[in-house]
């Protein structure tokens, strides 16, 4: 036990190797002191990071600084002072953007790692779904009046997927659809938002990327935002996600 509880801080930072991962991952299933161990530790991340991000600056404060930079100077008498004011007013610009940048930069990761923390809180849980069902038409109507949008799901009868079912999941304050998906020994997390809800500045990737251990691929459609998350191979999830995007 004492094996296994000393990496678990590492998993959840996602710094083990992908076979410890696996191993872990099977342990914490099968082990109800290391699953409420996992999830206690999971709800302590969250609060931090709840709390971390209580003090960021609002988009309307951004919109406003990014306004008021933008202000033309008054035209001094003396066209020294002009030169002057348009150098400051062009320093305050890139100054500006390189923060803007690196706010946009920490949001991502943060809003990853939310996710990536989700997934594992699923794996590790007793019950992963609200809803059980193979059926994509019983598990789509079952969040009508639990989350303020509706979405469409893939026919995966000629696939190698299977769908386990589905619950409702939360980033920050904002509700969406977690969708539990299987291939062979992998559990696969599809999330979706409003994506005027979590933020445009994600970006989108065409290729599923590494984060935090998992592999990830990221798009909006229609006003929502997808993520498709799991341990399962950049193929199968770049698959699962060419299924989501297609979905009648």
């Amino acid at each position: 036990m004492d094996h296994w509880t000393a990496k678990l801080e590492t998993y959840l930072d996602g710094e083990l190797s992908a076979s410890e991962m696996r191993d872990l991952d099977a342990h914490v299933r099968s082990c109800p002191s290391c699953a409420a161990d996992v999830l206690s530790r999971l709800q302590l991340k969250r609060a931090v990071h709840s709390a971390g991000k209580r003090y960021s600056p609002s988009p309307d404060f951004r919109e406003r600084i990014r306004k008021s930079i933008k202000a033309k100077p008054e035209r001094a008498p003396m066209r020294l002072w002009l030169g002057a004011s348009a150098a400051v007013a062009l320093l305050l610009m890139v100054t500006f953007v390189a923060i803007s940048a690196r706010q946009q930069q920490l949001l991502r990761q943060h809003t990853l790692s939310e996710l990536a923390d989700l997934h594992v809180a699923t794996l590790a849980s007793a019950n992963p779904v609200d809803v059980i069902s193979t059926d994509r038409h019983t598990v789509k109507p079952w969040f009508q009046g639990k989350i303020p949008f509706t979405f469409n799901l893939p026919e995966l009868q000629n696939s190698e997927f299977s769908l386990i079912g589905g619950r409702v999941a939360y980033l920050g304050q904002t509700s969406g659809a977690e969708l539990i998906y299987q291939i062979r020994k992998h559990q696969i997390s599809v999330f979706v938002f409003q994506d005027r809800a979590v933020g445009s500045d994600l970006g989108s990737t065409s290729q599923p990327r590494k984060e935090l251990s998992f592999n990830l691929e990221s798009w909006n459609q229609d006003g929502l935002r997808y993520f498709v998350i799991g341990d399962a191979s950049a193929e199968d999830i770049r698959s699962l996600a060419e299924l989501l995007k297609k979905a009648p």
